[in-house]
């Protein structure tokens, strides 16, 4: 597999990770034989390290260092949150224009502790179908821009679900339904979630790096078949 490079320099390299491919090797899945920073080590030939992480549904923007200084000048930012996230996503029926949800997520690896969260959403386009789905007569998406202001594990998706519009595709906080629904009519079942701009201070020159992904092929194809561009 060959993995789209967005940007490279001497400390950092990004690529447009596809949807479906694991960020690394974890017993999440054993049996998962490619992964993006052993394919990408082995694609430009020499050692990267992950300056953060992508869901393994979630597809676009995905940062590594080439060097150690790099990562600890990235994951410095990452800390501080000085980094600009931007994502978009296709969700369950109609947002309001704009929000912010600030709502605490209880960590999935130590149930017992809550971490602030928050994210910002803009809708961009609403969309409807005469056709039937789970127990309404027609079918109601939303494309969004989403901008999450902590880095919480799942948090784009557990946000959306919170406010009851999940993403579409979301098979852990999802709505089956939905889901099912894309399965019928487009004969697809992916995460509707993408990350299209990161931001971030570079090293040395200290100038900011805005880093974009255009659409997938077949994100801007199931939007187009949701009508929502």
């Amino acid at each position: 597999m060959y993995l789209p490079i967005i940007y490279q320099d001497v400390n950092y390299v990004a690529i447009d990770k596809p949807p479906g491919l694991l960020v690394h090797r974890t017993q999440l899945d054993t049996q998962a034989t490619q992964f993006a920073l052993q394919l990408l080590r082995d694609q430009i030939g020499q050692e990267v390290s992950l300056c953060h992480r992508l869901d393994r549904a979630t597809s676009g923007i995905l940062l590594f260092a080439l060097n150690r200084e790099a990562l600890c000048f990235a994951q410095a930012q990452f800390a501080d949150r000085t980094i600009h996230k931007e994502y978009h996503a296709v969700v369950r029926g109609w947002t309001q224009d704009a929000g912010t949800i600030d709502y605490d997520l209880r960590s999935e690896d130590t149930p017992t502790k809550a971490q602030s969260s928050k994210t910002e959403y803009t809708c961009l386009n609403r969309s409807e179908l005469a056709l039937p789905v789970g127990p309404y007569r027609t079918a109601r998406f939303s494309l969004l821009k989403l901008n999450p202001l902590t880095g919480r594990k799942h948090q784009l998706r557990r946000h959306m679900a919170h406010i009851r519009h999940p993403i579409i595709g979301d098979t852990c906080h999802g709505d089956s339904a939905q889901n099912r629904f894309l399965r019928q009519h487009f004969g697809v079942q992916r995460l509707l979630l993408r990350a299209t701009v990161l931001e971030l201070d570079l090293p040395e020159s200290r100038s900011r790096l805005q880093l974009k992904a255009a659409q997938d092929s077949e994100f801007q194809q199931l939007a187009t078949g949701l009508k929502l561009i």
